[in-house]
């Protein structure tokens, strides 16, 4: 069915005839009337109700001012102080709804003391600032923190390396192939008998566990008291290879021994195997490592074999085990006859 302009302004004016016939009805007006005897009575309650005393929490901004371009702040300074008061019920609603409270400041000009770097703004001090803004019936039981202050430095700095905290833990048959953080090193701002301590930014602790692919994270750096990073937060990327195990054949050869003597050994190649990434899988071979007999090992020995040395100068290299891990050898000697 296709309404037309005029069937909708037909239902329109029907509407609105039945919301006009009901609003003019006996059992609307009563309804009125009982609301409004409702409104004076909650009304009434209200008032009787926020005569008494009540206790209530509420916070007040903290600022700091005229601090000198020379200075950096080096610690947090809180950015409000919780006060708890008491008072009638009327007047703790106009602290809640219609007064604004200006912030408690702190001008550094009244705190510089050239002796020390660390400003305590004393707990009768914000108590008195605080109750300024107060009315005279209302009591100020608490200030939170009761106490404030800040440390700063007077453009004392240096560069230190930074270095990750924590614990980093590959999965099974996994390793960390590399670390890097960004940035490597950080500036820190504090007084000069704090930095005189500080050699290195370690990272908050870290907690990687049964890791089997590169992570990347962000953290900030471990707090210290009166001291200030920059940057204040530090990109660690670790990367993370899977270990295979390789064999390769190696020589032995003698280590240590005279002009004059030679070694033989039987037999004269033992296998290497080893764990290795999959990243340098392919770039090490039999030239990695030296595996050897030691002159002094068999110069005074009595046995027919000898244990082997094995060594290796690459460093993706772990878990060497040499086959076999003896041999049996022989000295030849060279003797020059005189002319």
């Amino acid at each position: 069915m296709l309404f037309g302009k005029k069937n909708i302004k037909d239902i329109f004016n029907d509407t609105l005839e039945s919301i006009r016939n009901f609003l003019l009805t006996e059992k609307f007006r009563e309804f009125l009337i009982f609301s409004f005897f409702v409104a004076i009575s909650f009304g009434f309650w209200m008032l009787q109700t926020l005569d008494g005393v009540f206790q209530t929490e509420f916070s007040i901004p903290l600022r700091l001012k005229s601090v000198p371009k020379d200075v950096i702040i080096t610690s947090e300074l809180q950015d409000e102080v919780r006060v708890k008061v008491e008072d009638r019920g009327t007047v703790l609603l106009n602290y809640m709804l219609g007064r604004s409270f200006l912030p408690v400041s702190i001008d550094f000009a009244d705190y510089d003391n050239t002796s020390s770097s660390r400003v305590l703004l004393p707990s009768a001090d914000l108590r008195k600032r605080v109750s300024s803004q107060l009315n005279s019936t209302t009591k100020l039981l608490s200030v939170s923190p009761d106490s404030v202050g800040f440390v700063y430095s007077r453009g004392d700095f240096k560069k230190v390396p930074v270095s990750v905290s924590g614990n980093i833990v590959p999965a099974m048959q996994y390793y960390v192939s590399d670390l890097k953080l960004s940035p490597d090193s950080v500036i820190i701002y504090a007084p000069a008998e704090v930095l005189r301590n500080i050699q290195t930014a370690y990272t908050m602790p870290l907690d990687c566990g049964n890791i089997s692919e590169n992570t990347s994270l962000r953290t900030s750096f471990k707090k210290i008291d009166g001291v200030k990073y920059d940057p204040q937060f530090c990109d660690v990327l670790i990367s993370i290879d899977m270990y295979s195990e390789k064999t390769v054949d190696v020589p032995v050869v003698g280590l240590d021994f005279p002009p004059n003597k030679t070694l033989r050994t039987f037999p004269s190649k033992v296998k290497v195997t080893f764990k290795v990434g999959l990243s340098d899988y392919s770039s090490v071979d039999a030239s990695d490592f030296l595996i050897g007999v030691k002159y002094s090992d068999v110069s005074n020995s009595g046995k027919d074999h000898v244990s082997l040395v094995a060594t290796t100068t690459n460093p993706a290299v772990s878990n060497i085990r040499v086959t076999p891990s003896s041999v049996d050898y022989l000295i030849e000697e060279t003797i020059k006859i005189p002319r």
